[in-house]
Parts: structure tokens; C-alpha cells; sequence
């Protein structure tokens, strides 16, 4: 059965897509076949995987709004194991497109059924907002894995996400639950870094994943050649991260 994850955080440059594509491609690695639905108007998950504005004919936005199948827009990356649902800007509009849908927080859920069987995991890169997009990521998953940037507001604004994912789980989707907390950007030289990750292991314990994902340059560098950072620099401190968050995210499956 697929495993349905969406990486949210209504915040953004902390990591969310840095982190969609290189857990992809770490999971790949381990001989997981991966689907990648890009959520996020700015559609930098599907440039990081060297998807072209060119190449994005068929897009989520057809997708949510009925106008295309999953499978039709779905593409193989030029990666083993890797497949994406690009993104445009057209999705910037897509919570005006269906706000008269009463179905409007199903319509992924609805659109992924029958088709992911084919993938063990299904990533959803959410735009950096809690609006109806996020909302449809977090009932078609089962779990939300959350990026947490380590600096100061952090924590604070965790707290909204974990009310929304709350919401979401009474009204929509009682299977919900927070697949963990991913520590980005961390300086073990910074005390800061140091700061932040101890209130959030004190405060949501087993939650916060063991792996830290750390400041990396090769990290911010793989997207400008369109690869994840396991291809672009695979002995990287970050491509060694994202290889160690994904073993971890498998033995908590097992």
C-alpha cells in the first residue's frame, strides 16, 4: 500500500522543498518508487527535478480541478524510481476555481484513488500557506511530515500547523497523524540551532525525527543544475542527511 506523505509548513524558506526532492531521491535510492505531486504554484520541485515550464502541459492544477487524471499528468523524471506532477502559476488560482465545490478540500483525495497503488510513497510538496491546497494534501495523506527551520519563531508558528492538522483530522480525515519533525538548516556551531533543538525534543519528544538536516551549500547549489543533491554532490554532509532521514523514515514503517 502507498504511503501518502504531504511536507507542509505554512512558512516558507525553511526547507520544505529542499526537503521533498531530496527525500525523494534518498527513498529512490532504497529501491522505493516515488511519486512526487508538486502542490506549490512557485513549482520549484519540478524545476529541481529538471521538469521545464516547457515540459508542464498537464499540471496539478488540471489535476485538482478535474480537467486531466493523476496518470496523465504524471511524468518520469530522469531519475530511477522518480516520477512528478509538475506545477505552474496557474495554481495560484486554483482555491478561486473551486471555491464553489462543495467537494473543494477532497478534490486530491479524490483524484489520487486507484492511481498511487503503483508507488510505495507519494510526496506532496505544500505551498508555504494552510489555503485549500494544503488543506487537500493533508486529507489525501496519511501523515504530515513537517520541515522546522532552527531559528527563533520556529516553534511558534508549529503550533498553527498542528491546530490545522487537528481540524483536518475531526472534520476530515481521522487517520491524520504527524509523521514527524524534521530539524532543517541546523549549525551545530550556533547555539540557536543548539536552542531550538532542545525545546522541540522537550516539547514533542519522539516526534522530532534523530536526523538533522544540516546548512549545507551543496544543498542550495543541486537546484540550479536541476538534480537532487544525492545526484549533484552524493558525499555531501546534506545528501548524507537526507540518506539518513529516509532510513529512518522506513524503520519507523517497519
Amino acid at each position: 500500500m502507498s504511503k501518502i506523505i504531504a511536507i507542509a509548513n505554512q512558512k516558507g524558506g525553511v526547507g520544505k522543498t529542499t526537503t521533498a526532492i531530496n527525500l525523494a531521491a534518498a527513498l529512490a535510492e532504497n529501491a522505493r518508487r516515488v511519486l512526487l505531486i508538486d502542490l506549490d504554484p512557485q513549482g520549484n520541485a519540478s524545476t529541481g527535478f529538471g521538469i521545464t515550464p516547457e515540459q508542464r502541459d498537464t499540471t496539478t492544477y488540471d489535476v485538482i480541478l478535474g480537467e486531466a487524471s493523476l496518470a496523465a499528468a504524471t511524468q518520469k523524471t530522469a531519475f530511477e524510481n522518480i516520477w512528478l506532477v509538475p506545477a505552474t502559476t496557474d495554481l495560484s488560482s486554483a482555491d478561486i476555481a473551486v471555491v464553489d465545490d462543495e467537494r473543494r478540500s477532497f478534490l486530491l483525495r479524490d483524484r489520487l484513488r486507484g492511481v498511487v497503488s503503483a508507488f510505495d510513497y507519494v510526496l506532496i510538496d505544500c505551498p508555504p500557506s494552510l489555503n485549500i491546497l494544503t488543506i487537500n494534501a493533508m486529507v489525501a495523506a496519511h501523515s504530515v511530515l513537517v520541515p522546522l527551520q532552527s531559528e527563533f519563531f520556529a516553534l511558534e508558528g508549529l503550533s498553527q500547523l498542528m491546530l490545522t492538522v487537528r481540524e483536518v483530522r475531526s472534520v476530515a480525515n481521522a487517520d491524520l497523524r504527524i509523521e514527524g519533525i524534521a530539524l532543517t538548516m541546523y549549525d551545530k556551531r550556533n547555539n540557536l540551532s543548539l536552542q531550538v533543538e532542545a525545546d522541540a525534543r522537550d516539547n514533542l519528544g519522539e516526534l522530532v525525527f534523530r536526523t538533522v538536516i544540516p546548512r549545507n551549500v551543496r544543498l542550495s547549489e543541486a537546484p540550479s543544475f536541476a538534480m537532487p543533491v544525492l545526484s549533484y554532490d552524493p558525499t555531501s554532509t546534506g545528501a548524507e542527511a537526507y540518506r539518513r532521514l529516509a532510513e529512518e523514515l522506513i524503520a519507523r514503517e517497519n
